[in-house]
């Protein structure tokens, strides 16, 4: 699997973060060609305590080729433009290629 991970620290104003995530990126994201699935991982601290990060979101592709398609598109582009409009401050993306280690 192929993937785009963006890793988001704790917003300034929480509820209005969730509202624009889940009610106009998440729609947008959701139009990436060849998009397998969306993974949302909601930090809930660290063994030490508290944690700065609020989510680590993965965008999951089947593919290298999938990957590709999906991030040179238009509808990726139009997700990238509005990442930095409401996240610019708190976001860093990453790509990355999974290995799974079977127990």
């Amino acid at each position: 699997m192929y993937k785009l991970i963006a890793i988001y620290k704790i917003p300034n104003d929480i509820d209005a973060w969730e509202k624009h995530y889940s009610e106009v990126h998440t729609p947008l994201v959701k139009k990436v060609p060849s998009l397998k699935e969306i993974r949302l991982n909601r930090i809930t601290g660290t063994p030490r305590g508290a944690s700065d990060l609020h989510v680590i979101a993965e965008l999951v592709f089947e593919n290298k080729d999938d990957f590709k398609t999906g991030m040179s598109s238009e509808e990726n582009m139009a997700c990238g433009k509005d990442l930095f409009n409401f996240a610019k401050e708190i976001v860093s993306v990453h790509f990355a290629k999974e290995e799974v280690i079977s127990l």
